[in-house]
C-alpha cells in the first residue's frame, strides 16, 4: 500500500485470533484487536489524529503550540503528529512514571512541563488544584494552545466509535463479538467501542479493567482515577474488574512468549482479564462465543517497569524487599491511623513522617516537617535495607493510604518495631481539615 502521509495508516489494525491451546477456553473464540500496529506504536494514534486533523492549519496560522496533559501514549502521537505540521508540542503532567516515554518525547522534540498538582493525575473537581487550573486557562479564549483535551473530548471517543469498532465487525464477517473486553484509561476507546458494538447488537457484553488501588499499570487507572476523567461513564460497563501489575506482567508474557505478539503490560492485563473473566463463562456454553480484546502499545517503552517487577525475566537476581512478595494477611496486618490519631500521635511521638507522593503533588500540600521519598526511589532504598533507624516511629503517607500501607507492611516484616500508614492519605488528612504547608 501507499500513502501520501503517514497518517493515513492510522487504523485499519489487524484482528488475530489466539491460539486455544494458549487460553484453554473450549468454547469462546478470542481475538487480539493489534493497536500497537499504528504507524505511532499505539491506540491512542487514533484519538490523537481525530482530535486534531480538522485544526491543525488553523493552528499552524496562529502559531499555537498544541498541548495535551499525557506523559504516555496520547503525548507521542501528538509529538508526532504536530511535528509533521510544523507545531510546537507541550505535554503537561505532574509526574513521569515511565522514563522510557520520557526520553522518547524528548527526542521527538517536545517540551515537557511539570506542573504541582496535589493528587496524582487532574482532578476537575478540585478547584484549587494546579494542574486543574492550567487545564482550565487552556481552554479560555484568546489561548494561543491548541488543547486536544483527552479526558474530556469527544473526539476521542468518537475515533473509536466511528473506526475501532466497526473494523472489529467488518472483521468478525459483520457480527459483533458477544465480549469486548478494554482496559480503562481515558475510556475513550472503551467508549468509543463498546458505542459502535452495541449499536450493531445491543446484547454485546462489555468488561471493564481497572488496576488495583494500590498498583500500577501503565495506561490504566484505578478504579477511583477513573472517577475523574470525563469521558468515563460506569453504564458503558456490564462489570468492572481489577487486574494487578502482576497479572499484567503475566498475561504479556503469554502473549509475547506464546502468541507472537510484542505487547506491552497493558495488552497483557486485557489478555489476563479477558481470560479470567471468560473462563467460568466457558464451561456453561454449548456454541462457539466470540470475545475481543485490545493490545494497546507495544512492549519495548515498558523495559524499565518490568526490570523493577520482575527483575528475573530480566536475568538479574531477585529482589529481597519489595511489596510485591507481601501476603494480603501482611498487608491487612499493617498499622493504619487515622488523622486525628496521627495529629496526636505526631505530638507525642514525632515521629519521621515520610510523604510517598510525587515531588510536584508534594510541593502543593503537605504534612508540615513531613520528607519527600517518591515511591519508585522508596522502593529503591527498602531494597538494600531498612532505609532508617529503629529507635524512631515513621508515619508514611500516600495520596489516599493504600500505597503507604503496604509499605508499611513491608517495613514492619522487615524489624521495624512502630511504623504506620495515614489512613485515607494526603486526601483524607486534607480533607479533615487539618493543616498543610506549601513549598
Amino acid at each position: 500500500m501507499r500513502y501520501d502521509s503517514i497518517t493515513e495508516a492510522i487504523g485499519g489494525t489487524p484482528l488475530v485470533r489466539i491460539d486455544p491451546a494458549v487460553h484453554g477456553l473450549r468454547h469462546i473464540d478470542l481475538y487480539a484487536k493489534l493497536e500497537m500496529l499504528n504507524p505511532f506504536g499505539s491506540l491512542k494514534d487514533r484519538a490523537a489524529w481525530n482530535m486534531t486533523r480538522d485544526r491543525l492549519a488553523g493552528a499552524a496560522e496562529r502559531g499555537e503550540t498544541v498541548v495535551e496533559l499525557s506523559s504516555g501514549n496520547t503525548a507521542k502521537a501528538l509529538a508526532l503528529i504536530s511535528g509533521l505540521h510544523g507545531l510546537p508540542f507541550k505535554s503537561v503532567t505532574n509526574r513521569m512514571r515511565i522514563p522510557e516515554v520520557k526520553e522518547l518525547l524528548l527526542l521527538l522534540g517536545a517540551e515537557i512541563e511539570e506542573l504541582p498538582g496535589r493528587s496524582e493525575c487532574l482532578d476537575p473537581a478540585d478547584e484549587d488544584d494546579p494542574l486543574t487550573l492550567f487545564h482550565r486557562q487552556l481552554n479560555l479564549p484568546g489561548s494561543a494552545h491548541l488543547h486536544t483535551d483527552q479526558y474530556f473530548n469527544a473526539l476521542n471517543t468518537e475515533a473509536h466509535a466511528a473506526g475501532t469498532g466497526p473494523e472489529i465487525i467488518a472483521d468478525l464477517d459483520g457480527r459483533a463479538p458477544d465480549w469486548f473486553v478494554a482496559c480503562v484509561g481515558t475510556a475513550g476507546s472503551s467508549t468509543g467501542v463498546a458505542r459502535a458494538l452495541r449499536a450493531h447488537d445491543p446484547a454485546v457484553r462489555v468488561i471493564g479493567l481497572v488496576g488495583e488501588k494500590s498498583d500500577f499499570i501503565p495506561g490504566i487507572r484505578t478504579i477511583d482515577e477513573v472517577q475523574e476523567v470525563g469521558i468515563f461513564d460506569p453504564a458503558t460497563y456490564d462489570t468492572l474488574e481489577p487486574v494487578t501489575s502482576d497479572e499484567a506482567i503475566e498475561g504479556m508474557l503469554t502473549l509475547l512468549r506464546r502468541c507472537g505478539l510484542l505487547a506491552g503490560p497493558t495488552g497483557g492485563a486485557a489478555y489476563f482479564g479477558a481470560v479470567r473473566h471468560l473462563r467460568e463463562l466457558d464451561a456453561g456454553l454449548t456454541e462457539r462465543r466470540t470475545a475481543v480484546f485490545i493490545v494497546c502499545d507495544r512492549v519495548e517503552s515498558y523495559v524499565g517497569y518490568i526490570r523493577r517487577r520482575r527483575p528475573d525475566l530480566l536475568g538479574l537476581p531477585p529482589v529481597r524487599n519489595s511489596v510485591a512478595t507481601l501476603t494480603e494477611a501482611e498487608v491487612a496486618s499493617a498499622a493504619v491511623i487515622g488523622v486525628d490519631e496521627a495529629r496526636a500521635w505526631i505530638g507525642e511521638r514525632h515521629p519521621l513522617v515520610v510523604d510517598l507522593r510525587g515531588p510536584f503533588a508534594y510541593a502543593a500540600l503537605h504534612i508540615e516537617g513531613s520528607v519527600n521519598i517518591v515511591d519508585e526511589l522508596f522502593d529503591e532504598l527498602v531494597r538494600g535495607g531498612l532505609p532508617f533507624g529503629r529507635s524512631r516511629p515513621v508515619l508514611l503517607a500516600c495520596p489516599v493510604g493504600e500505597k503507604s500501607a503496604r509499605y508499611a507492611a513491608l517495613l514492619t516484616r522487615m524489624g521495624h518495631p512502630d511504623v504506620r500508614s495515614l489512613a485515607g492519605g494526603i486526601i483524607a488528612w486534607r480533607d479533615a481539615g487539618a493543616p498543610l504547608v506549601r513549598d
